[in-house]
């Protein structure tokens, strides 16, 4: 598979490129959706070449056809196959698995997509972006603090602390007071300064891979071009010249979540000192330092979330310009002031001793009281946008975006949990010798059996449902295949594949359960430990037996379950970073979840959209400007959302010489209804004026894909109806053998897909007048 660049002289490469009105060629371009191919198997031929593109992602023909532009003849008519390739972006070698540590940040920025249409109400989009932006910093600031738990707290505080943990680890003994007879390590701040390395080390890890990452996928720049002047309709962003390319926010979120990570390792070192100098009788230049230290701490902090505040995207224009005083100086003033802290809290100070826990409720309290206060800032400002314009396809009346964030500061809440419990299981053994991680975590975890409890509910309803659609679908069976022999196992299985299908469209219903009962039962977490502080067990001393039974069983079992979700989290990581097979399931989830751009958390999985948009739209301008050829792009599941984000980027000339076949797509079904204001009725309604003509194909059969649902006369134009599957339900002449039961794969396979594809090359015909707008000559098909 060599590059052959300079063979095809449609390329724009060395080469004499066919005149557009002497072009005979038509274009398929193939984009494939989840989980990802190869070239062989989308072009159904061994032999295949490199076009153009790198190993990340590239173009690909078929042998035979590497010089279809300078023989047009030789192909009687029929459209040229290229294949685009783009799964090395989300599943290629074993680094990817540890994108996984990265989901709460991805799930956030999710949210940031999610908002509800809105005209006319700038002010109140940018508040519901500010709000997802401070959403993401809590994130920031929670994940470090876990490691600052398990760190600082923990490790040097508490089992270093204590002679029978030290005793029990000996690698911990040089930094023990009673083995190491006090050594120089074994003071209470020298300790807490040598493990702040530790969650120092992991921010600056995070801010290689998020700033790596960039520059390895994201940083590829779209087509330069004007903006439209229906791009103020508030139709659809994805049109802007800038969408694609968020270079200059993404650098300042990075600087910023980057010293947000390192300040807060600098208040978990210079905070504990500072409280035993501000002591009634403690020396007074110590007691002023820590109070400067303490001052320069807020003024940095607001500083870290003034940046945050001050500016959102900007995608009106192509935006090359990056903040270099501003991105280089935040992270090192905090480097700064974290080293200073660990100077100042390594003072010798005669009679500091580490007893008990570090002030981690305060903590992990604020820091949980901030990020709820942030969902329902959040919730109201999308009910108010959704009410402006309501949908009613949008799913949750326009909350998801909030109800996802809440998922998104859960997640991080259980991993956060999940990590101090293990470690202070690991250091403490059987015994009892240290304080252990802050209350607060451990009323978290014991809500989770009450969230499980809920959901296995709900998932029961579902299953009822599910039933009761299944015996709905065997009575249309008889309607859709006539004259066929009953066979009731063979009814039975299609039947259940159809209802299961369905289950896709209740995904709101268990977002939105779950979100709610997360936020209320995290909410009473938070109370009981404020009010108490104490275990639910401790806390339930001395009341009723059924009530204090049921609070050492929900310890006990959240405390269980939040051990095994993270070594289950961790093995699938381990297994995914060996196995390619489970390395490409994680890459599927990678497909849904990193399809938008960074725009709320700098750290999340980087947006293979941003090098794959580009890559289609560059290839679809350059290839009809050199041939004037027909092209159709052929887009399948996740691929017809690429396709249909590289059409809206194309300058209008170019996009009314575009026609679109997707199936199996999710357009509306997931993206219409979870991102109203980008894949909304309006804006699926003006890509199909846009483009010279689109044709979409589904199956009851399929989880994902569905129709697109254009109001009015436009939807019959768009979407074919619904594709029987399997294509026989016996034994026919034309399939001897029993047709299987495709879903969401292989639609190449149904005849509907050569007649929808031969009709889309049939309206793009060079002999049209070009004076007509709908149909102008020199076209290309993919």
């Amino acid at each position: 598979m060599e590059p052959a660049q300079k063979r095809v002289s449609a390329t724009g490469a060395e080469g004499t490129a066919t005149r557009p009105e002497q072009s005979e060629t038509a274009l398929e371009l193939l984009v494939h959706g989840v989980g990802g191919t190869t070239p062989e198997k989308m072009l159904d031929d061994p032999r295949t070449v490199r076009i153009t593109g790198d190993d990340t992602a590239a173009v690909f023909r078929r042998a035979e056809d590497a010089d279809a532009e300078t023989q047009p003849p030789d192909h009687g008519g029929r459209p040229v196959p290229e294949a685009y390739v783009w799964c090395n972006l989300t599943s290629g070698n074993g680094t990817r698995a540890l994108w996984l540590l990265l989901l709460p940040f991805m799930v956030v920025n999710l949210a940031h997509w999610m908002r509800p249409t809105a005209r006319g109400r700038r002010r109140t989009v940018r508040l519901y972006g500010l709000l997802v932006r401070l959403a993401g910093l809590s994130l920031t600031v929670l994940l470090v603090a876990a490691v600052c738990e398990v760190a600082l707290d923990l490790t040097a505080w508490q089992c270093a602390g204590t002679r029978a943990c030290a005793e029990r680890h000996s690698w911990l003994g040089f930094l023990s007071p009673a083995v190491s007879d006090d050594g120089w390590w074994s003071g209470p701040g020298r300790r807490l300064a040598l493990a702040a390395l530790v969650p120092a080390v992991l921010t600056a890890l995070l801010w290689y891979l998020s700033h790596r990452t960039w520059s390895a996928y994201e940083s590829q720049q779209p087509m330069s071009r004007t903006p439209e002047p229906d791009e103020e309709t508030g139709r659809t962003a994805l049109n802007r010249p800038g969408f694609w390319y968020g270079r200059r926010l993404v650098a300042r979120l990075r600087a910023a979540h980057t010293a947000a990570g390192l300040l807060t390792v600098a208040a978990a070192v210079g905070t504990a000192a500072a409280r035993f100098d501000h002591r009634p009788g403690g020396p007074a230049l110590l007691d002023v330092l820590g109070r400067l230290f303490e001052a320069a701490l807020a003024a940095t902090a607001a500083g870290v979330v003034w940046v945050v505040c001050r500016r959102g995207r900007s995608e009106h224009r192509l935006d090359r310009e990056l903040d270099a005083h501003l991105v280089r100086r935040l992270p090192l003033g905090a480097l700064a002031l974290l080293l200073l802290a660990a100077v100042y809290a390594g003072w010798e100070r005669p009679g500091w001793e580490s007893e008990g826990r570090l002030p981690g409720d305060t903590t992990f309290g604020a820091i949980a009281l901030v990020q709820g206060a942030l969902v329902i800032a959040l919730g109201v400002v999308a009910h108010v946008l959704h009410r402006a314009h309501p949908d009613p396809r949008a799913a949750m009346r326009g909350l998801g975006g909030p109800a996802v964030a809440t998922l998104a500061c859960a997640l991080g809440g259980v991993m956060s949990g999940g990590v101090s419990q293990r470690v202070a299981d690991w250091l403490d053994g059987t015994g009892v010798t240290i304080a252990g991680p802050p209350v607060l975590l451990t009323w978290q975890a014991s809500v989770i059996p009450g969230v499980l409890v809920v959901l296995l509910a709900l998932c029961g309803w579902l299953a009822r449902r599910t039933w009761l659609l299944q015996r709905a679908e065997l009575a249309t069976m008889e309607q859709d295949y006539p004259g066929e022999s009953a066979d009731a196992t063979r009814t039975r299985r299609i039947a259940r594949t159809r209802a299961m299908a369905t289950l896709t469209d209740r995904g709101p219903l268990l977002v939105a359960v779950t979100a709610a009962t997360t936020l209320l039962l995290g909410a009473g977490a938070l109370v009981g430990a404020l009010t108490t502080d104490k275990a639910p067990a401790e806390a339930a001393q001395g009341t009723h037996t059924f009530v204090q039974g049921a609070a050492d069983t929900a310890q006990a079992l959240g405390s269980w379950l939040i051990g095994l979700g993270f070594i289950l989290f961790v093995t699938w990581g381990r297994r995914a970073y060996k196995d390619a097979g489970a390395r490409r399931t994680i890459g599927i989830l990678w497909d849904v979840g990193t399809f938008w751009p960074r725009a709320a958390h700098p750290f999340a999985p980087p947006c293979y959209a941003e090098r794959a948009v580009p890559d289609l739209t560059w290839r679809v301008a350059t290839w009809t400007g050199a041939t004037g050829g027909r092209l159709v792009i052929s887009g399948h599941s996740q691929g017809s959302v690429l396709a249909a984000a590289a059409a809206w980027q194309l300058k209008p000339s170019v996009r009314k010489r575009v026609a679109l076949l997707t199936y199996g797509s999710p357009l509306e079904r997931l993206y219409g209804r979870w991102f109203p204001a980008h894949f909304g009725p309006a804006a699926l309604s003006a890509l199909h004026h846009d483009v010279d003509c689109w044709r979409n194909l589904h199956r009851p059969t399929d989880p994902i894909g569905g129709p697109v649902r254009l109001p009015g006369d436009c939807g019959p134009e768009v979407d074919r109806a619904a594709l029987k599957d399997p294509l026989a339900y016996g034994r026919t002449g034309a399939h001897p053998l029993p047709a299987p039961i495709l879903g969401h794969s292989d639609y190449q396979a149904d005849p509907a897909f050569a007649e929808e594809r031969q009709r889309l090359l049939a309206r793009l015909r060079p002999d049209v007048p070009a004076q007509r707008p709908q149909d102008s000559s020199g076209r290309s098909s993919a």
